[in-house]
């Protein structure tokens, strides 16, 4: 095992460097192997090789390592073996363990590695996520068949606790708290210390988290007993052998130019997330990309819980290559608001009682600001899955923010690629970001410049011009208003509103936006001229045009068919850089 890659625990550790452990070492049910079989994992992960033996052991641990490490699975494991081994004495079914997170998308994600990694036991070990937002009642028959393993937010569980819906007084003996570092920003403070008078005076306990931060020892203090401590002495990022970062000099005035030519002429290939630093921003990028025909999804995180996962799906399962995101350091700064505003601003009618039932709202008070889901994460925590570029549109504001855009790439073994546009203003927090990666690598060079010349892209930077000037404000709050008024008709809870009420749903219908984007079909098109000529080659433009061979398009032994098959049994590189000659 390399130096850089050793684990530093709070015990004594024989000088002798131990062999690797594989699953089957483990002494882990067959029905658990099984499963991870079928996930494909061939070995564990560092993280997963020393924390696993650590928990089914029973000692509290604190793991901290980066995205991407394999966490969820190194606390999932060893609760999975440990409810399967006292199934054999135990008489009746029980709440075992509680895992908490954040946010409800990483409650669902980790849902899933537990759904995963039960696969072959599922009649015996029992789980369910109650982060969602639904009405306590409508949760309390799943707590009420005491499930294995219980997931959601603090807040959440804090409710049903107090509700009487669960009791673990007397069975808990896991408790996790994943992300622990953002558990106390997100303003779970106090329902954490709620949550720890309702459970028993003995249970073993895990945090997991990226970072070492003091909230994360503050909680340390509340809820390990003397723990072992895991740190992956690496760097928080992937190495630069496995995650490219490059740094392109772009004015506010030509970054929406440079992007729409990286997207056009193919430079930029595979699934991609761009960043940027509001939530304004990402509908404004949104609606820029549509008008050349470049299909986009956005993350909001003032949406509920359901349309931000279903924009994650949208994404992991292709149907959107590229998602547009802004992470919570952005709105941490906005003050959020307790009661909802009126929404007659925005030219909606009489069914404000509406939108009081649902959570987002945009209010146009200056002095007012857009309320946040508390329990959303964008950039930290949801998993994107095979992203093989991150495009930082806005520059982040600071180190860690870097750090955690950067993650969503570069996952596990995959190769990434991280791009920022970069502006003057914006060169003191590169320099930032720059220091901290330098001494985190132990490398000189962290941050390659991306090689383009913008004047040899001329004609597409008059186009981005006026594609970008049409995207105005009044557009841009038309745009979210729009994808507002399509989660209210979908929301099950106002289902029984609008049997009551079918004006509302009628006007709701058809209140049409006032103010929208100009789409011009020609501007899908890139002509020919507006191209550099290195760079037609890559574009895939100027080539000639074959003529249609019907008897070859009968057999279906066309070229055409032999190219696309060509093209499909060979991935596309994530990142192509144009080198000056």
């Amino acid at each position: 095992m390399s130096a850089d890659k050793r684990i530093a625990t709070d015990e004594e550790e024989e000088d002798e460097e131990e062999k690797p452990k594989n699953f089957h070492e483990m002494e882990l049910d067959d029905r658990i192997l099984k499963a991870v079989a079928k996930l494909g994992w061939l070995e564990p992960t560092l993280i997963q090789e020393k924390t696993i033996p650590l928990l089914l052991d029973g000692k509290d641990v604190l793991v901290r390592a980066r995205t991407g490490s394999g966490k969820t699975a190194a606390f999932a494991i060893p609760i999975i073996q440990k409810i399967l081994s006292g199934k054999q004495t135990q008489m009746r079914q029980e709440i075992k363990a509680l895992i908490l997170a954040p946010s409800k998308e990483l409650c669902k994600q980790i849902h899933q590695v537990v759904s995963d990694l039960t696969n072959k036991c599922s009649r015996e070990v029992k789980s369910v996520d109650i982060s969602s937002p639904l009405e306590l009642n409508a949760q309390k028959p799943l707590l009420a068949e005491k499930p294995d393993i219980v997931i959601a937010t603090p807040g959440r569980l804090l409710q049903h606790l107090k509700a009487n819906n669960v009791s673990v007084k007397k069975t808990l003996e896991t408790l996790v708290i994943d992300e622990a570092d953002l558990v106390f920003s997100f303003g779970y403070e106090d329902d954490v210390k709620s949550v720890l008078a309702y459970l028993p005076t003995v249970y073993q306990a895990v945090l997991a988290s990226a970072t070492l931060s003091e909230d994360v020892l503050s909680l340390k203090a509340l809820v390990l007993h003397n723990p072992a401590i895991l740190k992956l002495e690496e760097p928080p990022l992937a190495p630069p052998s496995q995650l490219a970062h490059y740094t392109l000099a772009a004015e506010e005035n030509d970054k929406a130019a440079i992007l729409y030519a990286l997207l056009k002429l193919h430079l930029v290939r595979g699934k991609t997330i761009i960043f940027v630093n509001t939530v304004d921003r990402c509908y404004k990028l949104k609606l820029f990309l549509e008008q050349f025909g470049i299909p986009t999804c956005v993350l909001n995180s003032e949406l509920p819980a359901s349309a931000r996962c279903r924009a994650v799906t949208y994404f992991n399962s292709g149907t959107y290559d590229i998602i547009i995101a802004s992470d919570e350091k952005a709105l941490e700064e906005v003050n959020l608001i307790s009661h909802l505003g009126c929404c007659t601003d925005f030219g909606i009618p009489n069914y404000c009682t509406i939108f009081t039932m649902f959570q987002p709202l945009m209010v146009k008070d200056k002095k007012s600001k857009r309320r946040k889901d508390n329990e959303s994460g964008v950039a930290r925590g949801i998993d994107f899955q095979f992203v093989s570029n991150v495009i930082n549109f806005d520059f982040p504001l600071d180190v860690t923010s870097y750090i955690h855009r950067a993650g969503r790439t570069a996952r596990g073994k995959n190769q990434g690629t991280a791009l920022s546009f970069v502006a003057m203003r914006e060169r003191s927090l590169l320099d930032e970001v720059d220091t901290q990666l330098k001494e985190g690598y132990n490398r000189e060079n962290i941050f390659k410049t991306y090689q383009f010349k913008l004047d040899e892209v001329e004609g597409f930077r008059y186009r981005a011009k006026d594609a970008w000037k049409a995207v105005t404000r009044i557009a841009v709050r038309e745009a979210r208003l729009k994808e507002i008024k399509q989660e209210v008709l979908n929301c099950e809870k106002l289902k029984g509103y609008f049997e009551e009420n079918p004006k509302d749903l009628k006007s709701l219908r058809q209140d049409k936006a006032l103010h929208t984007v100009r789409q011009q079909p020609h501007l899908k098109d890139v002509p020919e001229y507006i191209v550099p000529q290195t760079l037609k080659r890559i574009a895939g433009i100027g080539k000639r045009k074959r003529k249609f061979d019907r008897e070859a398009a009968a057999t279906g032994s066309s070229a055409s068919k032999s190219k696309h098959l060509a093209r499909a049994s060979n991935p596309l590189i994530s990142l192509s850089i144009p080198r000056k000659k």
